[in-house]
């Protein structure tokens, strides 16, 4: 294990264009990027803190603040530098001011799935998944209820997706038709251990989901059974680099590299294709 960067957070994602780490800030809101050579984190403010972000294919980035999913410019470098300006693409549960937007990627057919939480201390299941895509908007996906969605992640394939309520010890999965943003047998991909709940989570060029937990890092086979484990307290696992060799994770400790994982599966890119640009604040 090797640490790269201190600033913590979560929603870790790599840039294959740029050759860089990107994840959202933990402690204020704010976007961090590190690339190898980087003798330290570059931090850019964000307007509010960011439950995901994806690539786009125009090089912008995607995020999804609480209540609203916006566009920005990825910046180019510098800390310290002013509040990142957004443009806003739509408003999120506007009619329900006790959920946030907390986990998403974008599919292989580079459509967002991204899922809400309760944003309250009560835990009750008021968190919905949804798809977006500029070509259908806002399509609720027919999933159940959660106090905090997370493990968002997709089959090499796109034909499967995987999910989680970050309240309960379980990971489901589900078939997945992107075009018609439907989902059918909804099933238990994983039962986890004792008192576990599932963070972020990823899938390998093996077909296997490594799986945050806390204080460990599980990966799980196709079918569920658990193959490895290391002890690493962490929110996001990500696979990057040249050649998609490279197992990252982010967490309380920051950016933190894991030697000799497995070979990984490269994030689709969203599609903002003839999506105008005017920044709003």
């Amino acid at each position: 294990m090797h640490n790269h960067a201190t600033e913590p957070g979560h929603g870790l994602r790599w840039d294959a264009r740029a050759g860089r780490w990107w994840w959202s800030g933990a402690d204020a809101p704010a976007l961090h990027a590190w690339a190898p050579g980087d003798g330290a984190a570059r931090t850019s403010k964000l307007p509010e803190g960011a439950g995901l972000l994806a690539h786009c294919r125009s090089g912008r980035l995607l995020l999804g603040l609480p209540k609203r999913l916006c566009l920005t410019e990825a910046p180019a470098a510098g800390v310290g530098r002013a509040q990142l300006r957004v443009r806003a693409l739509v408003a999120v549960d506007a009619a329900e001011p006790r959920t946030q937007i907390c986990d998403g990627r974008t599919d292989r057919g580079g459509k967002l799935v991204f899922g809400t939480g309760n944003a309250g201390g009560d835990q009750r299941p008021i968190g919905s998944f949804y798809q977006y895509s500029r070509q259908h908007g806002l399509r609720r996906l027919a999933l159940p209820a959660v106090a905090q969605a997370a493990s968002i992640c997709f089959s090499g394939d796109g034909r499967r997706l995987y999910f989680a309520d970050a309240a309960i010890g379980r990971i489901l999965h589900c078939a997945y038709d992107s075009g018609r943003a439907a989902v059918s047998a909804v099933g238990v991909f994983a039962q986890l251990d004792g008192a576990a709940r599932p963070r972020g989570a990823v899938v390998d060029a093996d077909g296997c989901l490594w799986s945050a937990q806390p204080g460990q890092l599980l990966r799980y086979d196709p079918a569920g059974k658990v193959l490895s484990r290391l002890a690493i307290d962490c929110g996001t696992p990500a696979f990057g680099g040249a050649g998609m060799d490279q197992l990252m994770v982010a967490g309380a400790a920051g950016l933190v590299g894991l030697a000799g994982a497995a070979a990984g599966l490269a994030d689709a890119l969203y599609d903002d294709h003839d999506v105008a640009w005017a920044t709003q604040t």
